[in-house]
């Protein structure tokens, strides 16, 4: 056994604690303190006091949207990096010559001997590197694999958003993530990487709540 797989051993327990220094520390007191509105008035406002007040609170809820939205991002960009140093410090040469998020998860699942179907730890991971990528690049691929793969990212009925990008209505532009859903992107990270770690005392199932 050389050194580096030896090291590579250390990466999980080091990237789970990573991931949720990242989320306790900035993702989850980031998204507390913005300022969500349960429904959006709309109508002819009665004053321009209350036609701006209107505005603003759209303008809060989109921003919260969109901050949501860049911590997907984040966590998948961390992930993905993470899973990269990952296999290419403890898998067989092959495992290190993958390309792709899915080719690299699906073969670290494979090499470490876990079931990525068990709590849809696949799909959620999917889903959050689709979600990426999505948020990364508009229309596209993306964002209609998204749409089949997860269909309740979007609401046509939703009382609490408005889109404040001009133009026809772009999913890509429409697509909600909210703290429930970063919740489940961060549950399934860190699972990821408690159900590979080797060492003693691995935590399996990190202690995120839905709300």
């Amino acid at each position: 056994m050389n050194a580096m797989t030896v090291m590579g051993g250390q990466f999980p327990r080091i990237f789970q604690a990573n991931l949720d220094r990242l989320f306790v520390r900035v993702i989850q007191p980031t998204m507390d303190a913005l300022v969500l509105h349960p429904v959006l008035e709309q109508g002819e406002a009665a004053s321009m006091n209350e036609f701006l007040d209107r505005a603003a609170a759209q303008v809060d809820n989109y921003t919260a949207n969109e901050a949501a939205k860049s911590f997907v991002l984040t966590l998948a960009g961390v992930f993905e990096r993470q899973l990269s140093i990952w296999t290419t410090a403890t898998g067989p040469t092959d495992l290190a010559k993958l390309r792709g998020f899915q080719e690299q998860l699906l073969a670290g699942a494979q090499h470490a001997s876990i079931d990525l179907a068990i709590d849809d730890l696949g799909a959620e991971l999917n889903e959050m590197f689709t979600v990426a990528n999505v948020v990364r690049h508009g229309e596209g691929p993306s964002c209609e694999r998204l749409r089949a793969m997860a269909p309740a990212l979007w609401s046509d009925t939703a009382a609490d958003y408005i889109d404040l990008v001009p133009g026809p209505r772009r999913p890509s532009e429409t697509l909600r993530i909210g703290r429930n859903d970063l919740v489940r992107y961060i549950r399934a990270t860190t699972r990821f990487w408690g159900r590979v770690d080797p060492l003693p005392m691995a935590v399996t199932d990190p202690p995120y709540w839905l709300s």
